[in-house]
């Protein structure tokens, strides 16, 4: 393209005047689509698990609570111990996210093959009727086996 015709100072004009609303428009964009989140979930320490010490098998873990206690549950903590199990092998397609307790995990994440049967051995909660325990990454999460809500995440339990 010729410069002379008076063509290209307008195109790249136009190009420059486009730009900052790209750059201020995006960050809105983006955090709409995460949704009611803003920024990082909050995180608390990790605490004990109610009625247990940690490396003890529950008396009782086959009886689950009969609902999730949301105001005890719905809590995202930062892990006191971290623990090597072994490689974490995601779906196809995976892509590392942080998730938040109250977001929907997708199906594939929640299926019996990334269920974690031994929580109590991490420290985690005896699950309520109707949720599991899943390994997400390094993540555990709490999630609702029906439709996939998440209902605490305990960030950084596994390397």
């Amino acid at each position: 393209m010729n410069a002379s015709n008076g063509r290209f100072p307008r195109l790249l004009a136009t190009a420059l005047l486009c730009l900052p609303a790209t750059i201020v428009v995006a960050p809105t964009l983006a955090s709409a689509a995460e949704g009611p989140r803003q920024g990082m979930p909050r995180m608390e320490a990790q605490r004990e698990p109610r009625g247990y010490t940690r490396f003890e098998r529950p008396r009782g873990a086959d009886q689950r609570p009969p609902a999730l206690d949301r105001a005890y549950f719905g809590h995202n903590f930062q892990a006191r111990q971290t623990f090597r199990i072994g490689p974490y092998h995601a779906p196809p397609g995976y892509a590392y996210r942080r998730w938040a307790y109250g977001e929907i995990l997708p199906a594939p994440f929640w299926v019996q093959d990334y269920w974690i049967s031994d929580f109590w051995l991490f420290g985690l909660d005896v699950p309520p009727v109707g949720y599991e325990w899943v390994r997400y990454g390094p993540d555990a999460l709490l999630v609702s086996t029906s439709d996939g809500e998440i209902g605490q995440v305990v960030y950084g339990t596994f390397l």
